[in-house]
This record gives structure tokens, C-alpha cells and sequence, in this order.
């Protein structure tokens, strides 16, 4: 117990002295007071304590060093705080609790506010929110906000996941007004005399059967169908929306709304099955004799969906294997665009 001893108060531990000085001014710790008093947040404590340069604690139960402070703390979610705000401290970050007081704006959902290499709590508006979970912790998808997601799993390992708004867009063919009649045909839809630019030129459907050779008679899906239905461009004898309910239910429109907005953007979605998605997409397509790779995978979400972090890494890892973006599309009123990566912070 060589170092300053602090005082818990309300939760959160004041240090008098040359405290300021000593941990704020020179290492980014805490918040400053009035004089060279400085308030730590109980992470902030408790890694001084674990490092030694904070001697101990004085509380209401007596003088508490590293072990009894954070064995004392009641808060299931302190332990993973811990690991994540000492793991970043050892890659060279200056941290904040993101909470009113301590940063400027604290984001909603976050736990942690991590400054820019070279930067720290004085330079409060230049900082990445970061949430932190447990392996175990699910995530509502209406709090997947922006910023970085960090998941201790069993081991006490950290994966760091980077959350953004992705620029969506393309600059891909599009398809002219001359109407296209089409059959239903179970859970798909045959166009017999297809235009060459619809699979040619803005890859609607596939040639029946494989048959690359011959694309005058394509097979789309339903949600292609209804998309192109609801556009005008599609002439068929009974209802593509009410085939695709029957066959899906409630996932149909939200897939349908999903890929009409990213048709509209200039994109072209195609099935996703294969990666454990609902799309994959392309974003500059010519023609399908050169096509390019896709460039992003696209799982759609209802809004109370919630993320297992597991699913979440497996999803995210899955999309890096194949060298794409994952991204996940919430659909409630309108389309909320979220894209997942791994990162090394």
C-alpha cells in the first residue's frame, strides 16, 4: 500500500494529494475536482489498484487493496468492464466511463469512452464509444449502435467487433418498362420469354435449370418477382405478395422491403442462401458474363430480434472467410443499416 489511498464516495473513489497531477494530467485516470482532487471511476480504481499506483481504498467496511475492492463491488457486469478497460490500457488507450460528467454527449449503450492514440479525457469530443458484454449477453438489435462492440468470452479473451452505418450504393443496370408476363409456379415464378437484359444485363433470376446457354427462360424468386410486380414491370395471373406470405409468413415483406431498397440504390441482391444469409449483394453490375464478387452479405431482421454474441462473431466471421462486409438491415417502420467487423484495436 505504498501508493495514494483513495475514498469511495457514492460509488465512485476521490483521491486528494497531487492526484490530478499524478494519474489525470500525466495517464488521462479520472476526473478532475476542485484543487488536485480527482474522482475515479470503480474501473478506474480498480485498475490503478491492480497495478499498484493507487495504494488502496478506505469504504464504510474498512481499507480494501485490489482483491477486496472489486470481490465487493456489486455489479455482475464489473468483472468484463474490467478486463476490456485493462485490455485497452495495455494497447495504449486513454478511457473514460461513458457516462454524463465524464464525457461530452455520452452515448446511449456504451460503457466505455476510448480516445485516439495521442488524445484523452481533456480532448472529450474526439473518442469511440464502446459497449462491453459477456460471451453469454445477448443484444437487443435496437441497441447495436454504432461504435465498437466488445465481447469477453469464457477465457477472459477480448474480441473487439467495429458497428457502422454503411454507404450503400451501386451503380448497376437497371431495368427498362417493357412489361414481362410470368407464371407462378410453387415458390417461384418462370418467365418463359425473358428479355436478354433481365438476366443478362441487371441479373434478375437464373436460366431454368442451369441452362446458361439459354436465358430466354428464367426462374426468379418470389421476392425478384414481387419486386418487379409492385413495380409494374411484371405481369402475372394471381398475387406474387400473397405467394410469398403464404410460403414465408411475416419475413416475406421484410425481405421484400429490404430488397427493394436495395435495388434502389443502385445494388443488386441475390440469394444469401449459401453463406447463411438473406442476400448477398453486388454493387456495380454490367453485365453477368463479367461479374465482379459480391461485395456484402445481408441477414434482415424484425425489431425485437436479438443478437447472440456467439451467432454475431460466427456471422461476422463467416463473412470475412469469403471477403465480404456483413450487414444486418432492422426493419421496423423503415430500414435500419448496420454493418459488423472484426477489428484489432
Amino acid at each position: 500500500m505504498d501508493g495514494p489511498r483513495g475514498r469511495l464516495v457514492d460509488g465512485d473513489v476521490r483521491v486528494g494529494g497531487d492526484a490530478r497531477q499524478r494519474y489525470y494530467d500525466s495517464r488521462g485516470y479520472g476526473r478532475p475536482l476542485e484543487g488536485n482532487d480527482l474522482l475515479l471511476s470503480p474501473v478506474e480504481a480498480a485498475h490503478l489498484l491492480y497495478r499498484g499506483d493507487l495504494g488502496a481504498v478506505e469504504t464504510g467496511g474498512g481499507t480494501q487493496e485490489f482483491a477486496a475492492f472489486v470481490t465487493g463491488i456489486d455489479d455482475p457486469s464489473f468483472a468484463v468492464r474490467f478486463l476490456v478497460y485493462a485490455d485497452l490500457r495495455e494497447r495504449g488507450f486513454y478511457l473514460s466511463p461513458a457516462r454524463e460528467g465524464w464525457v461530452a454527449d455520452p452515448p446511449v449503450n456504451a460503457d466505455l469512452a476510448v480516445y485516439e492514440r495521442g488524445s484523452g479525457p481533456w480532448d472529450d469530443e474526439s473518442y469511440s464509444a464502446v459497449r462491453v458484454v459477456g460471451e453469454r449477453t445477448d443484444v437487443p438489435a435496437t441497441e447495436l449502435d454504432a461504435g465498437v462492440l466488445a465481447v469477453v468470452d469464457e477465457e477472459s479473451e477480448v474480441t473487439y467487433f467495429e458497428v457502422e452505418r454503411p454507404e450503400i450504393g451501386g451503380d448497376s443496370a437497371t431495368l427498362g418498362t417493357e412489361t414481362i408476363e410470368g407464371v407462378l409456379l410453387a415458390d417461384r415464378l418462370i418467365v418463359w420469354e425473358a428479355p436478354d437484359a433481365l438476366f443478362g444485363e441487371c441479373f434478375y433470376g437464373q436460366p431454368l435449370a442451369g441452362r446458361q446457354s439459354d436465358r430466354s427462360v428464367l426462374q426468379l424468386s418470389l421476392v425478384e418477382a414481387a419486386y418487379l410486380a409492385r413495380r409494374g414491370t411484371l405481369a402475372v395471373d394471381g398475387s406474387v405478395f400473397d405467394r410469398g406470405q403464404a410460403v414465408e409468413g411475416p419475413r416475406f415483406e421484410r425481405r421484400l422491403a429490404v430488397y427493394a431498397d436495395l435495388r434502389e440504390r443502385g445494388t443488386v441482391p441475390k440469394t444469401g442462401f449459401k453463406f447463411g444469409a438473406d442476400f448477398r449483394v453486388y454493387g456495380d453490375v454490367e453485365t453477368v458474363d463479367e461479374l465482379g464478387h459480391s461485395e456484402r452479405l445481408v441477414r434482415v431482421l424484425p425489431p425485437d430480434h436479438v443478437f447472440s454474441p456467439r451467432d454475431l462473431a460466427l456471422d461476422v466471421r463467416l463473412a470475412h472467410g469469403v471477403r465480404k462486409e456483413m450487414t444486418f438491415a432492422l426493419v421496423d417502420d423503415g430500414i435500419e443499416w448496420y454493418a459488423v467487423g472484426r477489428i484489432t484495436p
